[in-house]
């Protein structure tokens, strides 16, 4: 069997880190490499040729996640004609929404990797690169008045007691008093 192209290789990589990137906030980082690699499409030997660890995986998939939020944001204030708070609210009822609730994989990082990045050890990359983010996100959702940890802290904990309590009546009403509060304050 001859050897993949570069090209491919590339394309390889791209794949394992968006295919980790989806598992890892459906499922957490505990999925196995085989696993990963099989989802992928990929074999398991090719991994450790693409990645020094599992470890360094992690760290570039809560990168590459962090960087579709930020996507996300910037096609929402486009969206809106430059208009913040519009482009912040249209974002705010749409993570608060049954859809976001039930699509963990393609959903927010924040919330999807809180309890896996609570686990790793404060020198890694993928908790800097968490608490980069979150700080962004928090940054972004910022009004003149009211603080955007605030209201992040509000929708992540509202997403993650909705998932948590998924196929109740008390995880609508979640999301709902969650969207009214930030609506009334923002």
């Amino acid at each position: 069997m001859g050897r993949v192209s570069q090209a491919r290789a590339e394309e390889n990589r791209r794949r394992v880190v968006e295919t980790a990137s989806r598992l890892f906030r459906e499922q957490g980082t505990h999925v196995s490499v085989a696993d990963l690699m099989k989802a992928s499409g990929l074999t398991h030997g090719g991994f450790y040729k693409q990645f020094a660890s599992k470890e360094a995986l992690i760290d570039e998939a809560t990168a590459h996640a962090f960087d579709e939020l930020t996507r996300l944001r910037n096609d929402g204030l486009e969206q809106h004609a430059g208009q913040r708070e519009a482009a912040q609210q249209a974002l705010i009822d749409t993570y608060l929404s049954i859809e976001h609730r039930d699509s963990a994989a393609d959903g927010c990082p924040a919330a999807a990797l809180a309890t896996d990045m609570a686990r790793e050890p404060g020198d890694r990359e993928a908790r800097r690169v968490y608490t980069e983010g979150v700080s962004d996100f928090a940054e972004w959702l910022a009004t003149g008045d009211q603080d955007g940890v605030t209201r992040l802290c509000t929708m992540l904990g509202a997403l993650v007691l909705a998932r948590a309590t998924k196929g109740s009546p008390l995880s609508e009403e979640i999301l709902t008093a969650a969207r009214a509060a930030l609506t009334a304050t923002g």
